[in-house]
């Protein structure tokens, strides 16, 4: 037998192993956990967190060129993991840190998720991400803003969203240019729930302002999930503040229009502070009554045809809902998630964290409306920026600011009902 028979059955053999090696990999499929909000007091925000997974799941498995320059759109499955299929395993926090803490465990030790995402309120995402550190799993927040999540000294946390540093500097930017087109916007009042979001985020704006030489007149603490907040809006009436900034999710943002209704109050200015305002059942529950409130955004539909547009479309298929800030950023930072998963060409846990840490994303790579995506050492996203929008019709939020993003001009004051 010659030698050059040989090495022609080696060269066989070896492309036999690669292509049965490289089917094997498009068989595999790479769970990866997302703790949301299922049940409970954020439950709608948990919904559509699914269904935004869900069509992202379908972009990755998937071949979607319509989508242009996007990471994992191109191919179907991860080409880093010979096609590898990824399946979105999720769990439900029902609204609870310690149930948060627990679902992160079971799915990192029974579920063998290689990552997590979540977890939408961000004392859950305190919790859970705990156990991803414990563990040496990566863990993406997505939309959890809450400032103390990235100053832990944690190794496997990412943050994709703006934080309340970033949009602290929005509001007050905004509100000065309200100021110098007439608007009295002297005094502040902050309403806010005792939860680690609320807490710290009201904190962070408080400071911020103060610096700017804005008057904090108001500091309003209500417990999460309230059923009354009369003499919350009491308070308001009483002091009568120029600009009422509502840090609140879904529950309490609705109980509070239904209450500054019943009590007939309008303030000058009300901003919400996304959360609560930018779910779809807010605006279907009391938009025809919060008609003119500002809100803060990242999403941008786009004109049609153009992959937001798309995006857009697949979700509203899934869920039956328009996609909202929050469901867009929650599926964006799943989509960074899994950018460094494919890049990593691996599921172990430390190829995946530096692959996170090397992520580069420019704006045309993005389905929000960040300056890019590039994390600190610490694990935060120095790119992540954002818009105001307002509720003109109580049916849809518009962009108004700044000047060269804006669709409309902002109205002043608040019409609400």
């Amino acid at each position: 037998m010659s030698c050059k028979y040989v090495a022609g059955l080696v060269c066989a053999s070896s492309l036999s192993l690669l292509v049965a090696s490289q089917a094997l990999a498009a068989d595999q499929v790479v769970k990866i956990g997302a703790i949301y909000p299922m049940t409970g007091g954020a439950a709608t925000t948990g919904i559509h967190a699914k269904a935004a997974l869900e069509v992202a799941e379908d972009i990755i498995n998937n071949a979607h060129p319509e989508l242009g320059d996007f990471p994992l759109a191109k191919n179907a499955g991860l080409k880093g993991l010979g096609g590898a299929k990824i399946e979105v395993v999720f769990a439900d926090n029902q609204g609870s840190p310690a149930t948060g803490q627990n679902q992160a465990l079971r799915l990192i030790t029974q579920e063998k998720v290689v990552a997590l995402n979540g977890a939408f309120q961000s004392g859950i995402t305190l919790t859970a991400s705990a156990i991803a550190e414990k563990y040496g799993i990566p863990f993406l927040a997505s939309e959890s803003v809450a400032a103390n999540l990235t100053e832990r000294g944690f190794k496997w946390f990412f943050r994709t969203t703006p934080i309340a540093t970033d949009f602290a500097k929005v509001y007050s930017d905004f509100v000065d240019d309200m100021k110098a087109s007439g608007a009295k916007v002297g005094n502040v009042a902050l309403v806010h729930d005792n939860t680690e979001y609320g807490v710290s985020v009201a904190k962070t704006l408080a400071d911020v302002f103060k610096e700017n030489g804005k008057t904090i007149a108001l500091d309003v603490a209500y417990p999460s999930n309230a059923t009354d907040v009369q003499s919350q809006v009491l308070q308001l009436k009483e002091k009568n503040p120029d600009v009422v900034i509502m840090i609140s999710y879904t529950s309490d943002a609705i109980l509070f229009a239904k209450t500054m209704q019943a009590q007939d109050y309008k303030p000058p200015m009300i901003i919400g502070d996304d959360a609560g305002y930018s779910d779809p059942s807010f605006i279907k529950s009391v938009g025809k009554i919060s008609q003119g409130v500002f809100n803060r955004s990242s999403w941008f539909v786009g004109p049609p045809g153009s992959p937001t547009a798309v995006i857009a479309d697949l979700y509203k298929k899934k869920s039956g809902e328009e996609m909202d800030d929050t469901a867009a950023r929650e599926m964006q930072g799943f989509l960074v998630l899994v950018d460094a998963i494919d890049r990593a060409g691996s599921t172990e846990p430390a190829k995946i964290q530096a692959a996170l840490k090397a992520t580069d994303l420019k704006p045309n790579q993005l389905m929000m409306g960040y300056k890019g995506v590039k994390f600190d050492e610490k694990g935060q996203n120095i790119l992540a920026s954002c818009i105001m929008v307002q509720l003109e019709d109580g049916e849809n939020y518009a962009a108004v600011w700044p000047k060269d993003l804006a669709e409309k001009a902002p109205t002043l004051p608040y019409k609400g009902w």
